[in-house]
């Protein structure tokens, strides 16, 4: 007897269907056969397991399995003031740092978001507008970024763009329906740069945003 599976089969809580085949037809590289793809969870994000054929450098071939987490792509801002020398930053509570022994949870990070069916440029207007209350001007493509590549399918588009005060259309805060609670920090750039030597700041694209500026300031 066939069993209808949410996410698969029929459409899950968001949907969506079909979500065992990302993957299936990638043969850019002669060196990897995907066999396989499961679905192992389909809460908000996607969590997949695939199950691939590997040629090793030796020429032998080895099966593997890689579990991918999919939530799509995302953009993060550094926003900078350069005639006050000020950066404009968040700091809210993030669980997986909480529990993974941060001390209160409560990160100093850039403005950043996923891009939804945006473009990336459209995606981080949308969050700096939401988190810091700011109508920004042209923005910057910085580098984009695999942040954590052996197990998150994420890239992250990094921009910077200059504000000043009269830039702060909003109080910012970030969208209370999604469960947001932000704080928006100002910082100069050199107490910024002293929190990442001491461990205040520890949000990775954070630190790699604040030393670019600091090396593009030189």
């Amino acid at each position: 007897m066939h069993t209808t599976r949410p996410g698969i089969d029929v459409p899950d809580r968001r949907g969506r269907t079909g979500l065992d085949q990302q993957g299936r037809e990638l043969d850019r590289n002669p060196d990897v056969v995907i066999r396989d793809v499961e679905l192992v969870s389909d809460g908000w994000h996607v969590l997949r397991r695939t199950t691939m054929d590997y040629r090793r450098r030796d020429g032998s071939w080895s099966t593997l399995q890689r579990e991918t987490y999919d939530r799509g792509d995302g953009a993060t801002i550094l926003l900078h003031d350069d005639a006050r020398s000020t950066v404009l930053l968040t700091r809210q509570f993030r669980f997986p740092a909480y529990v993974n022994e941060h001390a209160d949870g409560m990160l100093v990070e850039t403005a950043a978001g996923l891009l939804d069916d945006d473009d990336p440029v459209t995606a981080i207007r949308r969050e700096v507008a939401e988190e810091l209350g700011v109508d920004v001007g042209p923005v910057r493509h910085v580098f984009t970024a695999y942040m954590s590549p052996g197990s998150v399918t994420e890239k992250v588009h990094f921009y910077a763009g200059a504000y000043t005060p009269g830039d702060r259309t909003g109080d910012g805060g970030g969208v209370v329906a999604e469960g947001e609670d932000i704080e928006v920090v100002e910082l100069h750039l050199d107490d910024a740069l002293t929190m990442i030597r001491d461990g205040r700041i520890v949000d990775g694209k954070t630190i790699m945003l604040l030393q670019w500026w600091a090396l593009e300031r030189g």
